[in-house]
């Protein structure tokens, strides 16, 4: 992975894997092992979405620059229509809590979309490739005198 890519990436991803940690964490003494469950689902669930999206969204600044900011709009469009589409999925689960799945699934998105933008304006990215000056310096041909 390119070193740009990493320096959005881990910032991003770190304070979410906490926030859901908490989450299991609260679930769990509230809820029970059940609620547990529901928000370690959802804490992966948003980490393997939204990290998803990030990468997809890399690859396309990379390609086509061009499509950098629709792809963006689309790709945050698409990510919460799945997100809720998930929840709708899920909602009459009796593997886990619901409720426990989807507040997390709220702080965890919430915290991945604040640290992304925090990471994006920490991060020094050229906006321009530069490329190496090849103009080369005329030779001095006969006497310098």
């Amino acid at each position: 992975m390119p070193s740009n890519d990493a320096q959005i990436l881990l910032p991003t991803a770190l304070p979410s894997a906490a926030v859901g940690l908490v989450a299991v964490a609260i679930s769990g003494v509230v809820t029970g092992g059940k609620g547990a469950i529901g928000a370690a689902v959802g804490a992966a669930v948003v980490i393997a979405f939204m990290g998803a999206g990030l990468v997809v969204l890399q690859r396309t600044a990379k390609s086509f620059p061009h499509l950098f900011q629709a792809m963006g709009m689309l790709l945050y469009v698409a990510q919460l229509l799945l997100l809720f589409v998930l929840m709708g999925l899920f909602k009459h689960t009796e593997f886990f809590n619901f409720k426990a799945f989807a507040f997390t699934l709220l702080a965890c998105t919430i915290t991945w979309v604040a640290a992304q933008a925090r990471a994006y304006m920490k991060a020094k990215i050229l906006y321009v490739e530069p490329t190496p000056s090849s103009v080369a310096k005329p030779e001095t041909s006969g006497s310098t005198s």
